[in-house]
């Protein structure tokens, strides 16, 4: 899809965010040995997820994209990943419904190992170590051993996020995300948190169901019940590891990163003559630019043009994380940029990272914060007349204490109850789910005003 390009030829170009391995010859030796393993993903499910995309991109299709900011070897258990791919599927029932279109499940799962830093190293007591980038880089512990990039922990990353998509296709595919128990969890949620606010939408879903069932839809005659398709997704930030995975689709000939089925390059590394761009241009898997409030109109089009000449719908997805404050000014001229030059793009809200905080010795996101940001980029979207495409956490399925506020109302008192996230802070299960149903509410009403506007 790109002249001139090969999956190496991002060594060649400036790059930011990697670390600095002391043993060449065992990162080469590492590299070699991730060439000969299979693909995690394959070419025909990265096509799928496209596809689906470019109906996001017209509007016919909602995205929910979340999961852990960043994945660990400690927390590494099967409960786990069902636990957060089970609220993702809570989250997606509730969201259809506010959408009133099909939810595309997009999980940062399976290679959400690595993050970028705001400083290389890190300093503490006088002491300076490099900077801790993740489980698949290196460790968390104030160390020099544990500190130093260590080739050995990408082959680790490989083997977990086998077995997380082992375990994940098991669970799109095998009944476990059967419409009638997601909705069931659903239910469990609402009688234990505010629950009058939310019974309307569980009561219209009942109805659904058993108008469905008597229609002759039912978990076992129709698969469209019982499975769903679940696609994993992370940040291209390591690259020795993308280009080992990268390999030639048998069937068309284009080359598909088999690290997941879509990959994306963050705020700090999306300079348009940097690696990591260079190395998502050539691939054929849906890819996706975070977009900060640092972005310009002029710098977007043209990391667009880059990342997708042929104006592609669903190849380019663009992650905005403008923060609660910013997100009603910053956004609307990318937009209309965007409009006005015709590009096919699907917009995604981060409303996590630029509404960190510290507090005391725990850095936090505040829950109401984060509602603002996603209120405010859908009120964008109406104004400039373009596609909220979906929405885009930091989430886990464990019951933690890392974001304040919600129904729980998680204070700062209660950060360090069970503050367990390696890098920054993520939503839990009640705060995720509560979340969307806020959303799907605002999208409900935002659907009211537009036929309204229509009507008018």
């Amino acid at each position: 899809m790109a002249e001139k390009w090969t999956p190496d030829g991002w060594r060649s170009k400036p790059i930011q965010q990697v670390p600095d391995y002391p043993d060449a010859e065992k990162l080469a030796a590492v590299e070699a040995q991730l060439r000969n393993y299979p693909p995690l993903v394959f070419a025909g499910e990265a096509r799928r997820l496209k596809a689906q995309l470019a109906k996001a991109a017209e509007g016919k299709a909602f995205v929910l994209q979340g999961g852990d900011c960043a994945e660990s070897f400690a927390e590494f258990h099967p409960n786990n990943i069902r636990d957060t791919f089970r609220v993702l599927l809570q989250m997606a029932v509730v969201l259809t419904f506010g959408a009133a279109c099909p939810v595309v499940k997009v999980g940062r799962l399976a290679g959400q190992f690595a993050k970028p830093r705001s400083a290389p190293f890190e300093t503490i007591d006088g002491v300076d170590l490099p900077s801790y980038r993740g489980d698949m880089v290196n460790g968390m512990e104030f160390t020099p051993e544990a500190r130093n990039p260590d080739p050995e922990r990408l082959i680790r990353a490989f083997n977990q996020s086998a077995a997380t998509l082992n375990l994940l296709r098991a669970f799109a595919q095998g009944g476990y995300a059967d419409l009638h128990k997601v909705h069931q969890w659903n239910l469990g949620f609402v009688a234990g948190n505010s629950g009058a606010r939310y019974a309307d939408l569980c009561n219209r879903l009942d109805e659904t169901l058993a108008f469905m069932e008597a229609c002759g839809l039912t978990s076992e005659n129709a698969p469209q019940i019982r499975e769903t398709d679940f696609f994993t997704s992370h940040e291209a930030l390591i690259l020795q590891y993308e280009q080992a995975l990268t390999r030639i689709d048998s069937t068309t000939g284009d080359w598909y990163d088999c690290s997941a089925h879509m990959l994306w390059v963050g705020d700090r590394t999306r300079q348009p003559d940097g690696a990591h761009v260079e190395f998502l241009r050539g691939i054929s898997n849906p890819v996706g630019c975070k977009a900060g409030p640092t972005s310009n109109p002029d710098d977007l089009l043209r990391l667009i043009d880059i990342l997708n000449p042929a104006n592609e719908p669903g190849r380019l997805t663009v992650i905005t994380r403008m923060g609660a404050e910013q997100v009603e000014t910053k956004l609307p001229p990318l937009l209309r940029a965007v409009k006005r030059e015709g590009r096919a793009v699907v917009w995604l809200c981060d409303p996590m990272h630029a509404n960190t905080v510290k507090m005391g010795d725990y850095k936090t996101r505040s829950f109401d914060r984060i509602l603002a940001e996603v209120k405010g980029f859908f009120a964008a979207h109406r104004a400039e007349g373009t596609q909220s495409g979906g929405v885009h956490f930091e989430m886990t399925g464990q019951d933690v204490t890392e974001c304040i506020g919600g129904t729980q109302a998680i204070t700062e008192a209660r950060l360090g109850d069970r503050y367990h996230t390696h890098c920054d802070p993520r939503l839990n299960a009640t705060q995720a789910l509560e979340l969307a149903f806020l959303v799907a509410e605002a999208l409900k009403e935002g659907r009211t005003q537009a036929r309204m506007m229509a009507v008018s």
